[in-house]
């Protein structure tokens, strides 16, 4: 008999055959330095482990990840937690299986000058166009590997002058909590839940990503995905087309207009047709598609953090009315804006704590 909870994220415990056979929306492998920070490790995969299951059981299903060593030896942490790997370690392996691999450094003494083994195991992945993700000092070792020539680069306020010396082609930033280029994440520290959080609601939606955020106590949203901290996916700064980016910031300061596309080509100095290129070569999208989610998001952040009415909502975002918004909304997020504001204000904590 499966035992269920009063919880909002219940779900029955998966049989082992479940669990082997189950394809996970996110598969990440942790490459631990010695010595490497804690801290940013630790904020990232226990985000990933609230994510990986919809109730507290900490399966690996929706979520997956992996530690491992370039020697297939345990490894020391900063503060002297040693971490024993749980795959051996297989180039082959992280070019093939995994959405992401970290790696997780700490003290400069040992990424000032990171093995021949290890440059060519970075270098290898990023060819196979895996996204990096380069922990606390770790950024040291991509900028020894070259990957950061031209590419923004999150880095501690305490390093970053001996970072600029030794790799004067990355573009260093101190200002961000991280910061993404071309499939390339730099994290300076911290705790990295923003990042955590950016990267679960991108692969595995955002009641996942919330969920995180609501049992590691982060509860005020707008201080983890504040643009000025973070670079985060819609960032309009991670594109480097001028056209797109000048037309994306006038897209959104005109959310709650009901301003045409040939209005933004022309703010932008270009033609619908050209427009419409230069967004799909630069997002993917088409314009009118990623204005649409500009204004989505928006509304997410309005139910979120507001009691505004949802047709309110709907035309400072600029639908047409209720009915359109309702539609797109749920289309995007999977759930109507009734029940998404219903669990964002609504989640009973002592619930959740019964359930574990």
């Amino acid at each position: 008999m499966i035992e269920l909870f009063d919880s909002p994220y219940d779900e029955p415990l998966p049989s082992a055959d479940v669990l082997s056979e189950f394809q996970p929306d996110m598969r990440v492998a942790f490459i631990l330095m010695d010595k490497f920070t804690l801290a940013p490790v630790t904020g990232l995969v226990e985000s990933l482990r609230f994510a990986a299951d919809q109730s507290f059981r900490s399966h690996q299903l929706y979520c997956r990840w992996d530690w491992i060593t370039i020697n297939d030896e345990p490894i020391l942490a900063s503060c002297g937690l040693s971490i024993n790997p749980t795959k051996a370690f297989d180039l082959h392996s992280l070019k093939t299986e995994y959405d992401y691999v970290v790696l997780a450094g700490g003290l400069l003494s040992e990424t000032r000058q990171p093995s021949e083994q290890l440059l060519h195991v970075v270098k290898e992945v990023h060819a196979a166009k895996i996204p990096l993700i380069a922990l606390c000092s770790s950024s040291f070792v991509l900028g020894n590997a070259g990957i950061l020539d031209g590419r923004k680069c999150a880095v501690h306020f305490a390093i970053r002058d001996e970072f600029m010396r030794r790799f004067p082609k990355a573009i260093a930033l101190v200002d961000k909590s991280y910061a993404e280029d071309k499939g390339v994440f730099t994290c300076p520290g911290g705790i990295a839940i923003d990042l955590a959080a950016n990267l679960i609601r991108h692969h595995c939606g955002d009641v996942r990503a919330q969920k995180g955020l609501e049992y590691l106590l982060i509860n005020n949203e707008k201080n983890w995905f504040n643009p000025h901290k973070a670079a985060v996916f819609e960032s309009p700064d991670i594109y480097e087309n001028a056209l797109v980016s000048k037309a994306i910031a006038y897209m959104s300061d005109n959310l709650s207009a009901h301003v045409t596309l040939k209005q933004v080509a022309e703010y932008a100095r270009t033609s619908p047709r050209q427009l419409h290129r230069a967004f799909v070569a630069s997002t993917g999208e088409a314009p009118a598609n990623y204005w649409r989610k500009l204004r989505l998001e928006h509304a997410r952040k309005l139910l979120s953090n507001s009691n505004i009415y949802v047709t309110t909502i709907a035309n400072e975002c600029g639908f047409s009315d209720a009915s359109h918004f309702i539609l797109w909304f749920k289309k995007q997020y999977g759930e109507t804006p009734y029940a998404y504001r219903k669990r964002r204000h609504g989640v009973d904590m002592l619930k959740i704590i019964k359930s574990i």
